[in-house]
């Protein structure tokens, strides 16, 4: 399902992988840190990296130029590699800036959590992450698991909620990952009272598998561009069968500033999920350019 770090990613093909939440695996080198100064962080530059993805890189060409037009020094470290680099990278002080999913983080750093909430999933973080890293506000921007279906079959079932499906889950076959069924069956049943009549692997196809009716319902990444493209419906999980996986910033704590935090929790105060997936289409489909998305973003939302 989603990821650990290293991100599931799915949509057209494997050249579009692009998410990175969590229950798999999952993307997210280096530079040098320094300590606190007016426009840059501690005194010198700071280095915002990301993961190998395109999402991932969007957030951070997003971060980068937010802090440029608050006068930070920035250096960009982007397209790296997966969360065990990443991670450790920006602990060493290496990278300064990271975007994160604050679940799927939690899941690396703590193996037995069993937070979902974001509040929950925050609090766990405060917890669990290392004294050189801190996780600013996360945003209303969600990566996340979904169970999704045609807005033909939510109109004609009723569907708005995951609890919905509860009346007519077992007439529906549901597709996603391989290890679908192994992680989720037993959650579903407990959380909602859900169970389906078949489940069937379908992987990155999940979304074109259920437009073309092979599945009623699926997993589908919540920022994958195909939820639009196939005018599909993403159900709301009132009852966080799926663990919270809003994007946040993590930073190394000693090579930020006030300016720095204040200027990615802004970003954080504007991002949400239906944002963040038309950014994703113009990424991953129409193949504009990251960095041009990024500014007519940040633009759009008064932040340069």
């Amino acid at each position: 399902m989603k990821r650990l770090f290293s991100t599931a990613a799915v949509i057209l093909s494997a050249a579009l992988t692009l998410t990175a939440c969590g229950g798999g695996g999952d993307p997210l080198t280096s530079a040098s840190a320094s300590p606190a100064g007016s426009g840059s962080a501690a005194g010198g530059k700071v280095v915002v990296g990301s993961a190998n993805f395109p999402e991932n890189v969007l957030l951070a060409e997003i971060y980068a130029q937010a802090l440029e037009a608050k006068g930070v020094q920035v250096e960009k470290k982007l397209n790296i590699g997966s969360r065990e680099v990443l991670f450790d990278q920006a602990k060493s002080g290496g990278l300064t800036v990271l975007p994160e999913y604050i679940g799927s983080l939690l899941a690396f750093v703590d193996k037995t959590t069993t937070a979902k909430t974001k509040d929950d999933v925050v609090a766990g973080l405060k917890e669990k992450l290392p004294a050189e890293l801190e996780v600013l506000e996360p945003a209303a921007a969600e990566d996340n698991n979904s169970l999704t279906v045609t807005k033909a079959t939510a109109t004609k079932d009723g569907l708005t909620t995951i609890e919905d499906l509860v009346k007519v889950g077992k007439n529906y076959a549901v597709g996603g990952p391989p290890e679908f069924q192994s992680r989720q069956e037993k959650n579903f049943k407990d959380t909602y009272g859900l169970e389906f009549k078949e489940w069937k692997k379908t992987g990155d196809a999940t979304a074109d598998a259920i437009k073309d009716g092979t599945v009623q319902v699926g997993n589908v990444f919540t920022t994958d561009p195909k939820i639009v493209i196939n005018d599909l419906v993403s159900l709301k999980d009132t009852k966080n069968a799926f663990a919270a996986d809003n994007v946040a910033p993590l930073v190394n704590k000693a090579a930020v500033n006030d300016t720095v935090k204040s200027t990615l929790n802004a970003v954080s105060a504007k991002l949400d999920t239906p944002g963040l997936l038309a950014l994703m289409k113009r990424v991953a489909i129409d193949k504009d350019d990251a960095a041009t998305v990024a500014k007519d973003w940040l633009t759009q939302n008064s932040l340069l």
